[in-house]
Parts: C-alpha cells; sequence; structure tokens
C-alpha cells in the first residue's frame, strides 16, 4: 500500500494526469473507429513520445488501452459495428437493446461495468504482478488448447434453435479462419499472396456486422417505412442494476485470468461470459432481443482482461496483445527491459503507472457515463446518412488495417455473406469464434504436438488440460440429461434467428 500511495503521489501530477487524460480521450476516440485500434494509435504515437519522460508516456499508453476497450462498445452498441474485435459480443445484445429505445441503458451498463471490472483488474494486477510470472510460464500449449477446445464446444449453447443453422455459421468461420500460409503451405488462398497471412478478424467482424447490417437496411428501406429509435430514459432502472452486478462481476472473473495467459486475449473471455449469462439469466426470452445481461458481463470480461494482459507484460516481459506489444517497444525504446525484476528495479515508474490504471478507469467513467444520452442521440439521424456514415468508416477501418485496397474488396464479400446470413436467419456469432479460435487452437494443437514429437498423449500431459477436459465431459452429460428430461419443441418464430 506505501508503494501504491507513492505511485499515486507520481500519477497524480499535473503533466501525468493531463496526459492520463489525453490517452483515455484518444482511447475512447479510436475505439469508436472501427479497425484504427489501440495498438495502431500505440504505435502512431511512439515517435511522438520520444522528448516525453517514461512515466508520462507509459501512463498514457495505458489511458489509450483501457479507453479504446470501452470505446469500441458504443458503435457496438449503437451501429452494430464493432471497434474491436473484443466487442463483437457486445453488439449481439446491445444493438437491439438500442433498437428498443434503450440504448442509454446499454451504453451505461458497458461504462459502469467497464469501471467495475477494470478496476477489481487492477487490484488483482497490485496484488499478483510480482508473484504471478511463476505460474504463468508453467502453463504450456497442451493447457491452452484444451482451453480453446472448451470455448468451441461452448459454443453449441448460442446456436440457437436452429442447430443446423448455427454449425454452418461456426464451420464458415473455421474456413475463414483456414485462410492463409501459418502452416508454411497455402490454403484457401487462391493463389493471391494478399491472403497468404490470412484475414484480419477486424476485417471480417466489421463486414459481417456492419455491411451486412446496412445492405439488409438498404434492401428493406423502399418496401417498408423504418420504426423511429426512440431514445429511452438516460438513466439505469433498479431493474438494471440487480440484472447487471452479478455479470459485472463474473465477466471480470473470466475476463482477468484470460488476460493474464499468453495465449489469452479479451475475444474468449468475452465469449464465455455471454455464454454464461445466458445460462444463468433468470429472462432467457430477451437474449437474442436485447438482454441486459448479455451487455454487462462480456464488457467487463473485456475490460479486466485489459489489466490481465499487463500482468506477464510486467512480470516476464512478455506481450499477449498487439497493443501491449507495442507498449514493450515503447519500454525497450526507454531503455527499460520488463520482467522479474522489473518492478523491484523501476518502483516508482512501475507503481506510477498501475496507480494511472486506477485513475483511467475513474476518468473514463466520469466522462463517458454523462455522455450515454448523447450518443444514444446517434439513433435518431436519418436512416440514409447514418449508413453512408457507417459504410464509410467502416471501409476506412478494414483499409487501415493493412492500406491495402484489396481488404475494401474483401470487405464487400464478406458484407454479402453477412446479409445471406441475415436473409437466411444464420447466427453471426458462432462465425466469429470460428474465424477467431480456429487459426489459435491449431498454432497450440501444433505447438503441442511439435515438442512431444507427433504424441497425442500429450494434449492431457498438463493437469489443467486435464481439468478442462473434465469440465467439458460433465456439461456434455448435464446437457444429455437435460434434453431428455425437458425435449421442448422449438417454437416457429425461433427458428428465424436474427443475425
Amino acid at each position: 500500500m506505501e508503494l501504491l500511495m507513492e505511485g499515486f503521489a507520481t500519477a497524480l501530477t499535473p503533466t501525468n494526469l493531463m496526459f492520463a487524460v489525453i490517452g483515455v480521450l484518444l482511447g475512447t476516440a479510436v475505439g469508436v473507429l472501427p479497425g484504427i485500434g489501440p495498438a495502431m494509435t500505440v504505435a502512431l504515437l511512439l515517435p511522438v513520445t520520444y522528448s516525453v519522460e517514461p512515466s508520462s508516456a507509459l501512463i498514457m499508453f495505458a489511458g489509450i488501452y483501457y479507453g479504446g476497450m470501452y470505446g469500441g462498445s458504443t458503435t457496438s452498441i449503437l451501429l452494430n459495428t464493432p471497434g474491436e474485435s473484443s466487442s463483437v459480443v457486445t453488439a449481439l445484445e446491445g444493438n437491439k437493446m438500442a433498437k428498443a429505445g434503450r440504448a442509454s441503458q446499454a451504453l451505461a451498463t458497458a461504462a459502469i461495468g467497464s469501471f467495475v471490472a477494470g478496476t477489481i483488474g487492477t487490484v488483482l494486477l497490485v496484488l499478483l504482478a510480482p508473484n504471478i510470472a511463476d505460474l504463468v510460464v508453467q502453463l504450456g500449449a497442451p493447457s491452452y488448447f484444451a482451453i480453446m477446445v472448451l470455448a468451441l464446444f461452448a459454443v453449441t449453447a448460442v446456436l440457437g434453435s436452429s442447430k443446423l443453422r448455427g454449425f454452418v455459421a461456426l464451420f464458415l468461420g473455421l474456413a475463414i479462419g483456414l485462410i492463409g500460409t501459418t502452416t508454411g503451405q497455402a490454403r484457401l488462398t487462391f493463389g493471391s499472396p494478399k491472403l497468404a497471412d490470412g484475414i484480419d478478424i477486424v476485417v471480417v467482424a466489421v463486414a459481417i456486422f456492419a455491411i451486412g447490417e446496412a445492405l439488409w437496411v438498404a434492401a428493406h428501406l423502399r418496401r417498408r417505412p423504418l420504426d423511429i429509435i426512440p431514445v429511452g430514459q438516460p438513466w439505469m432502472s433498479r431493474s438494471d442494476w440487480s440484472r447487471s452486478w452479478k455479470p459485472w462481476l463474473r465477466g471480470t472473473a473470466f475476463g482477468f485470468p484470460f488476460g493474464a495467459l499468453p495465449a489469452g486475449g479479451a475475444e474468449v473471455p468475452t465469449f464465455l461470459s455471454y455464454i454464461t449469462e445466458r445460462r444463468l439469466t433468470k429472462h432467457p426470452e430477451e437474449f437474442g432481443k436485447g438482454a441486459i445481461e448479455g451487455v454487462a458481463g462480456p464488457e467487463a470480461a473485456n475490460n479486466a482482461s485489459a489489466a490481465g494482459t499487463l500482468v506477464p507484460l510486467l512480470s516476464i516481459g512478455l506481450p499477449t496483445t498487439a497493443t501491449a506489444a507495442v507498449i514493450l517497444v515503447a519500454m525497450q525504446n526507454y531503455g527499460l527491459q520488463p520482467g522479474p525484476q522489473f518492478l523491484d528495479a523501476n518502483p516508482e515508474l512501475v507503481w506510477g503507472l498501475l496507480a494511472s490504471l486506477f485513475i483511467a478507469n475513474a476518468l473514463l467513467l466520469v466522462i463517458n457515463l454523462p455522455m450515454a444520452p448523447l450518443w444514444a442521440k446517434l439513433l435518431q439521424i436519418p436512416r440514409p446518412y447514418l449508413y453512408a456514415g457507417i459504410l464509410f468508416f467502416a471501409s476506412l477501418g478494414a483499409y487501415s488495417v493493412n492500406f491495402d485496397a484489396f481488404d475494401l474488396g474483401l470487405l464487400g464479400v464478406l458484407g454479402v455473406l453477412g446479409l445471406a446470413m441475415r436473409r437466411f436467419g444464420i447466427p453471426v456469432l458462432p462465425l466469429i469464434i470460428g474465424v477467431i479460435l480456429g487459426p489459435k487452437l491449431e498454432e497450440q494443437l501444433t505447438t503441442a504436438l511439435q515438442i512431444s514429437s507427433g504424441d497425442v498423449s500429450t494434449l492431457w500431459s498438463e493437469p489443467v488440460a486435464i481439468v478442462v477436459y473434465v469440465i467439458m465431459a460433465l456439461l456434455l452429460v448435464a446437457m444429455a440429461v437435460s434434453s431428455r428430461r425437458s425435449p421442448v419443441a422449438a417454437p416457429k418464430d425461433e427458428e428465424k434467428v436474427s443475425a
């Protein structure tokens, strides 16, 4: 606590506080723009910070990171356009809430959930960072592979009433994830060298959500006038609070450990949080139509994972996300090398950075919570102008990924796929899960088999892997028993699963 108080003394100096505010504002802004994420922003600002003190620069970068994780939820909720891949799940229920006139409530639960999860995650970071290195490095490829299989296995909970359509979406996602030459052999590249590195998840998410939605709206504009979306009340009701606080805590419990894992990230815990809330909710009829739990849990998991990411970065010098990798480059440019002795060698810098995370969380809440009703009024912009803007920023975001016009062609093709999925009632979430987890799953499987010289038994050679497989077996048995006890036929209306 004494070190943390000294860190607050460092972080609350006028200069460092100014850099924290700049970082949070920049992070929120770039989170809103699809494709222009915190990693690119930090990379672009690297040359600017060479003349700035290391503590100020790192405090600003941390603010950008936290702000970017929150900013992506705004367009996910309002425009069905994820600014970050980790905000994809937020769009599923958040956009439905917005269309039902509850955009302010969705934005508020996202802001408060981000604050709660970010604060708890930062506390855990302060407590665990000095001692976590040994635990993190003990997990090998078999454990990561088992965790990914569990996430893929859990997707069966969100396949909708039509399992066939759900598995079609899942296999489409896995097929898109296979594109590239990551294994040394070209797959599904059709002879194009520009597909050698695969298709970036941001391009896929923006195309399926934003372009598909815009095309769908355009196809129906002339048939019937669209209803004016009401802004609704600008505050959360008592019911909203009671339905949100448990998902905030559960999302935090998912997000922080996955963020701390070298093969973690924010995508898997947000998926698991959504699936968990869908299983535990007392209002199952609202899922798919705008359930507040489906926004609160994933957003908390998203921000808790940001705090978790800093654990391996500071304790063993291992970045687990693109933003963390760029922050590591910034540290090395200042002659700093994170590792087991980093906290002892640079206490003022490290504890100032950790204290600034609390400040960044508070700033995000203070800045974004009052703006929720203002953001919600974006929905009252006439639909042709609104979707023209969405198409412009979606194209800008896709182009900025690789600065290649080829990505714009991919955006169009995948956008038509998103339109077709809406037309035939194919759910979007399994496709996104397949795209994200497919390559990661293959990478961990390949690593495990290479280390063991092809011995398959290595996949269950670690205690964590065994525990995960036991959990999957228990879940499978529970699903089989529940399906035999309550064979309820799905209503016909639910067959038309909304994308």
